[in-house]
Parts: structure tokens; sequence; C-alpha cells
């Protein structure tokens, strides 16, 4: 029997997954970093995951989007050969026109991070659009959709390699996993393909992390394929690794690993990696014809008993307006620090426009001097916010400007995330600056610090204007001091070292 799906019926229902994702993590990812807050040994790591729970309610109670990154949206199609659509216009156009209603919610507006023209003009389509999507016809009268908005930072950490038929997955995957960093926001998953062609695996790679994870179950009841054992093995020496939350250093690295697998060449074994992060968002549903799809949330007794506040007993106070280069110079790594008064933002757009001012001899708008810099590309704000959700993107991008910064404006210090690359680190120790952390995944409880926010400068660059926020206790990590030491270097090297002790069982 033909089924008549509706033109209405399945834009509505891509709008209302975009919505759906950008603020309900899925249960079992709430599931499974609740234990792993249970389980995790390491302080930092420890209070990372509480603050990302903390923000996954908050975002939940609030609809309001887990991450300021409210991503580039995949969707998935597997259209029955028996589904007749009600339009005269293609599955592409009609994915990008949900995506459209979606994002331009007033309710809960969404970030606009697609950029037309890739490779010259970058320019923002302003409303998400295009969506990246995938059809596939099979039997049936039904549409299965599945709906992702994939992040930067982590879709930026994916992996590909050719590899040698002989060449062992493990030993390729503990291999590139630790040079991957901390940028796509551990604990999250890692989705596998092997085999068939090159884009045959990175699709399969991205397709896995659409599973529900499983991984608590599957070490209950143990590996009944050699697929299952091979992901049990990968989980185990990934998180073996000492990464850790955030790259701070801790017990838990993954959740899951998720493999696919397809048949290939015989003289080929293409494997692609590609990480889900903090912000894991997606959710399946199925179009019959009786409507738009009903997406239920899960409960709110599904989140665990975790609020996380600022620890006035640990953290040193920090007032923004009187920091000098020699309170910077005093911080230690792994210190954590509540940031009070006012702060610039400014991320890849404007700091490649700051380089092309100083290089024309040009007057920046703002002045740097004494001040702090946070990499953020905030959402728009809503009903009484002064802002969006504010959390942190990732620091290497700015790596090459950051000796440009420190040498020419006067900058002291920087905020982001994740680890910093060799050149940014010797600088920072040449100038006597510091690299603070803040945690990736906890957008909206980092926007609740924010007290006010204006443009300051470069307002046609939208989300990657530079604001001027001003905060009170924004809680951070010292991740470089002025020394040059970089927790994201000295935490998982002591963190795998103590999983190596705790992993040796004496013998009697």
């Amino acid at each position: 029997m033909t089924t008549l799906i509706k033109e209405d019926d399945f834009i509505q229902s891509i709008a209302d997954a975009v919505q759906f994702i950008s603020y309900y993590h899925p249960a079992d990812y709430i599931s499974h970093l609740a234990r792993a807050y249970e389980t995790e040994e390491s302080p930092a790591a420890k209070d990372a995951i509480a603050q990302i729970l903390t923000n996954s309610r908050l975002c939940a109670e609030g609809r309001r989007p887990i991450c300021q990154d409210t991503g580039i949206v995949n969707v998935f199609l597997k259209v029955g050969m028996d589904v007749r659509f009600e339009t005269s216009r293609s599955l592409q156009e009609l994915c990008d026109e949900g995506v459209r209603a979606g994002y331009l919610d007033p309710d809960n507006p969404l970030r606009a991070s697609v950029l037309a023209d890739p490779l010259f003009e970058r320019r923002n389509t302003r409303d998400n659009t295009p969506a990246v999507v995938h059809v596939e016809l099979v039997p049936g009268n039904e549409v299965d959709v599945q709906v992702a908005a994939k992040g930067g930072g982590s879709e930026n950490k994916a992996q590909f390699a050719m590899l040698n038929p002989s060449d062992s997955l493990v030993d390729w995957v503990l291999e590139t996993v630790p040079k991957m960093g901390a940028g796509w926001c551990p604990p999250g998953m890692l989705g596998i393909g092997v085999g068939g062609t090159a884009e045959k695996a990175m699709l399969m790679a991205k397709q896995s992390l659409m599973e529900d994870i499983d991984m608590f179950d599957l070490l209950q009841r143990g590996p009944q394929s050699r697929v299952e054992a091979l992901r049990i093995d990968l989980y185990e020496k990934v998180n073996a690794l000492g990464i850790g939350a955030q790259g701070l250093g801790g017990l838990t690295t993954v959740l899951d690993v998720k493999i696919n697998t397809c048949p290939t060449h015989a003289a080929s074994k293409p494997v692609a990696m590609i990480p889900n992060c903090a912000a894991t968002r997606h959710v399946g549903f199925v179009l019959d014809g009786l409507g738009p799809a009903a997406l239920t949330p899960p409960a709110l007794s599904e989140w665990p008993d975790v609020n996380w506040e600022p620890d006035y007993n640990k953290s040193l106070q920090v007032d923004l307006d009187q920091l000098t280069p020699e309170q910077v110079a005093s911080w230690e790594p792994g210190q954590t620090l509540l940031l009070s008064g006012k702060m610039f933002t400014g991320r890849d757009a404007a700091h490649k426009r700051i380089q092309e001012m100083l290089a024309r001899g040009e007057a920046l708008p703002v002045d740097f001097t004494n001040r702090v810099i946070y990499y953020v590309g905030p959402v728009d704000p809503v009903r009484d916010e002064v802002v969006g959700p504010a959390g942190p993107t990732t620091a290497t991008r700015m790596d090459k400007f950051t000796d440009m910064m420190l040498e020419r404006t006067g900058l002291l210090a920087m905020i982001g995330k994740a680890e910093r690359g060799p050149a940014a680190i010797e600088s920072i120790r040449q100038h006597q600056s510091a690299y603070l952390m803040a945690v990736g995944g906890s957008a909206y409880l980092v926007s609740k610090a924010i007290r006010s926010a204006r443009v300051a400068a470069f307002e046609d660059l939208g989300m990657e204007a530079i604001y001027e926020f001003e905060v009170k206790d924004m809680p951070v990590t010292v991740a470089v001091d002025s020394d040059g030491t970089s927790v994201h270097t000295t935490g998982p090297k002591q963190w795998q070292a103590r999983i190596a002790d705790i992993s040796i069982v004496p013998v009697d």
C-alpha cells in the first residue's frame, strides 16, 4: 500500500527534530555519563563531568541549547519504495526548509554556523542551511529519519586512513586518538567504519554515532560476536590512555565505541573514525503518512542528582578589571579560577581581521591592554537573557594568532577549550601569559555567569563579532601557566600511569 507523506508534515518533523536535539541529550548518553561521574577518580575530570551533567539538565528544563555550536545538520533518510511525497520540491529542499524553520524558531533561536563558498568568501547563510542529506531507497511504505547536529569541534577531529590489509585497526586507533587532542570534548563516543571505499568508511563511521550507547550492557553480558569483542577491547584500551574528560586526565575518555563494516577490495582496508562530543545530539523517528513525528523527551528523572556550583573554598576569585601581569604569572597549572569583571570575545574571523588591521598599521577598535579574550561564538539571547549559551570553542584554531595578540595588543590571557599547540605554548611562556580552559559542553551553564553583553566591534561578523562580556564567577582551569606547563600534557600522562597501576592485579 502506498503511503503519502505531506510536504508540511516532513518539514515540521525536521524543524521539531533540530529543536529537540538542541536541548535534549539522548537518555542513553545521560545514563552512561552519570556512571562515568560516579566512578571518576580524577578531581578535574569529575568536576568537568559535573558541569556537563548540570548543563544538560538546565538545557532540558529551559529548552535552550546544550552547546553554543548548534552544529551542521545531518539527515539520514531511508525511504520506502512504496512512499510518495506530496510535494514538487526535492528531499534536499524539504530538509533545508525544516532546518531553516527550526534554527530560526524565535522561542529558541539556534546559532547559524554554516558558511557558503567554503574556499573564498565563507559567507554565513544565516539559517544553517544547507543540511547534509543522505538518502537510501529501501522496501516498505515508511520513511525512517535520523537527524543529527554535528558540532565543528568534534567533526574537525574526524580521521581517515587507507591501511594495508594486514595492519591492525586497534594499533591505528590507539596511535590516532592521542593526536586528536581534546577539541572533540570527551567524554563521548567513537564511531568507526571499516571497509567499502573511502567515502563509504566515513559514512559508516558517521552513521554508527546514531546508534544507542550500550557499552554498559555489553560489558555486563559479554560479547556475542568478534565485532563486540573488538568494541570492548578498544573501549578499555582508549580509556587506559588516561586522556579523560576535556583532556584533563582521568578514567573515562569514551563512553562507547561503535564499529560498522562493509566488504572491501582485497588490496584495501579503508578505516574512518569520527568522535561524538559531550554535546551528543541526534534523534530518530518514522513518518507513516499520519502526520508529523511525535518526539518523546527524556523524563527529568533520567538525570542524576548532580548540581554543579562554584567552589569558593577551592577556587581563586579573580577580578578581571584589576588584573595584572604579576597575578597571571602567579597562576599554577590545574588551578581553578572564578572570573569576575569584563572580558572581550573573539574567534577565527575576528583574529584574522585584527591581523589584517595591524598589518595595515590601523588602530584596533578595542583596547586589549591587560585584558582577557574568550574564544566563543554565542547563541543569540531570548526573553530576559543577556546572551544565549556561550561555551568555549576549540583554542588551537587561534594558535597561529597567539604570538601576534600577546606581542602587539597587550593581551594578558586567553580562554577556550582543549589544548594549545607547541608554538602557542612557547609564545605563552615567552610573554608570561596564561591559557585558561572552560568546559566544552556546558554552554548554558557558562552563560549563567555572564551578567551583560554588548557587541564591541566587527558587528558584521555575526556570532564571530567581538563582544564585551561582564561575568560573575565564571569557572575556568589554568590549562597553560606562564612557564608553559600544559595540563593537557601532564594530566593524561599521570592518569595513564595510574590506570596502568590500577590494572595490575597482585598475585598471592
